[in-house]
């Protein structure tokens, strides 16, 4: 009987050791979530921020002020605007009607 004691005795005592190292393990777990949720939570706020602060930085009039001011750029005006022709549109353009013989023979 005294063995089957020390057995059962062994057996509550490895049990009870297990149990608090499950409990122990699923506190740490769980203030773990809590602190990535806490993270999560810190970061969403970061994101929301920097969006605003992105769209604050690419307004129009922030845009034409640097544009001014750092690159040295002014507003177009008919007085300072340049045409550029390419070589081909100066060039005198062949008759548009006149067809090769081969080219009227695809055609029919």
């Amino acid at each position: 009987m005294t063995r089957l004691s020390i057995v059962l005795l062994a057996a509550v005592m490895v049990s009870a050791l297990y149990l608090v190292r499950v409990q122990y393990d699923s506190r740490r777990l769980f203030t773990e979530l809590d602190r990535a949720t806490a993270e999560a939570r810190r970061l969403e706020i970061e994101r929301g921020r920097l969006e605003v602060e992105k769209r604050a930085e690419a307004t129009s009039l922030r845009v034409e002020k640097l544009a001014k001011d750092k690159l040295a750029m002014r507003t177009v005006t008919p007085a300072v605007t340049e045409y550029v022709t390419s070589a081909a549109a100066m060039a005198p353009s062949a008759p548009v009607a006149a067809a090769s013989p081969a080219q009227q023979g695809a055609r029919r």
